[in-house]
C-alpha cells in the first residue's frame, strides 16, 4: 500500500470520528481541513459553508491570508466556484483555465512576489443531496494535482459534508434556532443581508459577547448595551433580536439623540387626533409599533428626564398612553437599550433617572473597544475590504502583510467604525491604480486613508478649550472683517466650543446652544465644520 494511499485512508478515518466527537465547532472545522491537505498536498486550502443567503462563508483556512476568513464569497461572481458546486464530482480545472481563481493574491507565501494560483480543484459537499459547503485546494505550481485521487477527495467530501451537517445541528440546538416557518426564515435572512447580523471576529472579548448574547436573547429581559461610539451595539441588538423568540416581528430602532423633546412622547406613544396642533389623525408610537416584538432605544442616554419618567412607566407596567388620550393600552415589548455614556455617574450628576438605569441595566453587556480586541482587525479589515470593493466595483484586492499589521497597530479611537471608513479610503485610492490582476492595498494608502495621527485626549481638550477662550486670538474676530464674517466667526467658535464639552455628540451640544440638532447640523456644513 503507497504511503498517499495510507495517508488518504488515516485522513478518512480520523473525520468518521470526529463525527461522533464532541467538539467545539471552530475545532472541528479546523481538523477537517487539516485531514483534507493530507489527502491532498496544496499550498492553500479552505472549507465553506454556503448560507441560505448563497454567499460562501470561511469555516477554516490554511494557506490563505489571514484576513480571508472575514470574507464571503459569491458563487455567482465567481465562475469557479460556481462550477465546482454544481458539479457532482471533484473538479480539477487544467492550468490554462481562463477563469480566474477566487484566491489569486490572496495566498500566503514567503515569495510575496507569487501570489497567483496555477493549480486548483475543488469538491462541492452535499448532504442528502443538497449543497452545504464548499472544499478548494490551491497550489502556486502548473500540474500539482495532476496525479490527485478524485475517488478519495470524493469519499472525503461525503464525510466532511456529513461533519458540516453535524456541527449545524449541534449549533442550532445550542442557540434554539429552529425554523419557525419560511417566511420567518425569509425575513431574517433579508435583515441579515440589509443590515449584516454576523458578529466578525475571533478574539476572546468576541467570543465572549457571543457567549452574553446566546445566554440572553432566548428570554425577554432588558438588555442595556454599553460601550464606546463605533463597536456596534447596534450590530449586537440586532443578534439578540433575531436569535430571540421574537426574531419573525419587527424590531422597532429609535435613535433617542435625534428626538426633539416638543415631539418624544407623540413619537414614543402615540397620539389621538386633536390632541395638539397638527395632529390631525391618531398616530401609533414606537411602543405601540413594537407590539409582541422588540424595541431599539439607540443612545438612550440623551433621552430629557421628562420622557425618562415615562418610559420607566412603560418598562414598570408594560403599558403607554399616548398623548391626549385617558387610556393606559397595554403593549408586550423585549427592550434593547444603547449608550456610550457611563450611565450610572449620569445618574449620580442628575442627569440620568437612576431607577431607569437600572430597570434598564438588567442584563447589561460591555462591547470592548477594538483596540482590546486587535485579534479581530485582520477578519473585519477583510470583510470590509469585500464590501467597499463590490460597492465602489473594483476588482481582486488583498492587503500587503505591512498593512494588516500596521492596521493592527493603530489604536482605533472611532472603533469599528473607523477602520470601515479607513478601510473604503485605502480600498478607493488602491482601486484608482489597480489593473487586470489583484491589486493590493500597501502601507502608502493606509497612511493617506489614515490621515495625520490623532492628538492625545487631554491636548486635544486643551486646545478646544485655548480657542473657545474669550482671550484666544482664534474667539476675537480679526477687526477687519465684514459684520457677517464676524458673526460667522463667532457662530464658528461657540459650535466648536459646545462640540467640544459635548464629546463630540450634536443631541447635548444642540441643547447647549438651544438649537435643534437637524438645525445645529446644517449650520455645521454651512459653516465648514462638518
Amino acid at each position: 500500500m503507497s504511503s498517499r494511499h495510507h495517508s488518504s485512508q488515516a485522513a478518512l478515518v480520523q473525520v468518521a470520528h470526529d463525527l461522533t466527537a464532541s467538539l467545539p465547532s471552530e475545532e472541528r472545522y479546523v481538523r477537517l481541513l487539516e485531514a483534507a491537505r493530507r489527502v491532498v498536498a496544496s499550498d492553500a486550502a479552505a472549507l465553506f459553508r454556503l448560507r441560505p443567503d448563497g454567499l460562501l462563508h470561511p469555516l477554516a483556512v490554511r494557506g490563505l491570508s489571514r484576513d480571508t476568513l472575514g470574507r464571503r464569497f459569491d458563487p455567482r461572481e465567481q465562475a469557479r466556484l460556481q462550477a465546482i458546486l454544481q458539479s457532482p464530482v471533484p473538479v480539477r480545472f487544467p492550468d490554462a483555465d481562463p477563469r480566474p481563481d477566487p484566491f489569486d493574491g490572496l495566498i500566503d507565501h514567503p515569495d510575496t512576489e507569487r501570489f497567483d494560483v496555477h493549480s486548483c480543484m475543488g469538491a462541492a459537499l452535499r448532504h442528502a443531496g443538497v449543497p452545504v459547503g464548499l472544499l478548494t485546494f490551491d497550489a502556486l505550481e502548473p500540474g500539482r494535482f495532476d496525479r490527485a485521487d478524485l475517488e478519495a477527495v470524493a469519499g472525503f467530501a461525503s464525510l466532511a459534508a456529513s461533519a458540516i451537517h453535524t456541527a449545524e445541528l449541534i449549533e442550532r440546538l445550542q442557540q434554539l434556532a429552529e425554523s419557525r416557518g419560511q417566511l420567518a426564515q425569509d425575513l431574517a435572512q433579508d435583515e441579515l443581508r440589509r443590515f449584516g447580523g454576523t458578529l466578525i471576529g475571533r478574539s476572546a472579548a468576541t467570543s465572549a459577547l457571543e457567549r452574553e448574547i446566546d445566554t440572553v436573547a432566548p428570554s425577554d429581559l432588558t438588555v442595556l448595551l454599553m460601550g464606546e461610539t463605533g463597536t456596534g451595539k447596534e450590530l449586537a441588538a440586532r443578534s439578540v433580536h433575531n436569535r430571540s423568540s421574537r426574531r419573525d416581528r419587527p424590531l422597532v430602532y429609535v435613535n433617542c439623540a435625534a428626538l426633539p423633546e416638543s415631539v418624544a412622547e407623540s413619537e414614543l406613544f402615540g397620539h389621538e387626533e386633536g390632541a395638539f396642533t397638527g395632529a390631525s389623525r391618531r398616530r401609533l408610537g414606537k411602543f405601540q409599533l413594537a407590539d409582541g416584538a422588540t424595541i431599539f432605544l439607540d443612545e438612550v442616554g440623551e433621552l430629557p428626564l421628562s420622557i425618562q419618567t415615562k418610559i420607566l412607566r412603560t418598562l414598570q407596567f408594560q403599558e403607554v398612553q399616548p398623548v391626549g388620550s385617558d387610556e393606559l393600552r397595554r403593549v408586550d415589548v423585549r427592550v434593547i437599550a444603547a449608550t456610550n455614556r457611563r450611565l450610572e455617574e449620569e445618574a449620580r450628576r442628575g442627569r440620568f433617572r437612576l431607577d431607569l438605569y437600572h430597570r434598564l441595566a438588567v442584563f447589561p453587556i460591555h462591547l470592548a473597544p477594538l483596540r482590546e480586541r486587535r485579534e479581530d482587525v485582520a477578519l473585519l479589515a477583510g470583510h470590509f475590504l469585500d464590501q467597499a470593493r463590490l460597492k465602489l466595483g473594483v476588482g481582486r484586492m488583498r492587503f500587503t502583510p505591512e498593512a494588516i499589521r500596521r492596521l493592527e497597530a493603530h489604536d482605533w479611537p472611532g472603533n469599528v467604525r473607523e477602520l470601515e471608513h479607513v478601510v473604503t479610503r485605502a480600498v478607493l485610492r488602491a482601486g484608482k491604480a489597480s489593473g487586470d490582476g489583484t491589486t493590493t492595498v500597501s502601507l502608502d494608502h493606509l497612511h493617506e486613508a489614515l490621515g495625520p495621527a490623532a492628538p492625545h485626549p487631554a491636548e486635544a481638550q486643551a486646545s478646544q478649550q485655548n480657542t473657545a477662550s474669550p482671550a484666544s486670538p482664534a474667539a476675537s474676530p480679526p477687526g477687519d472683517l465684514t459684520l457677517k464674517a464676524a458673526v460667522e466667526h463667532l457662530q464658528r467658535t461657540m459650535v466648536r466650543d459646545a462640540l467640544a464639552r459635548a464629546d463630540g455628540r450634536w443631541a447635548p451640544a444642540a441643547r447647549a446652544l438651544g438649537l435643534d440638532r437637524g438645525n445645529l447640523q446644517r449650520l455645521a456644513r454651512r459653516l465648514g465644520l462638518r
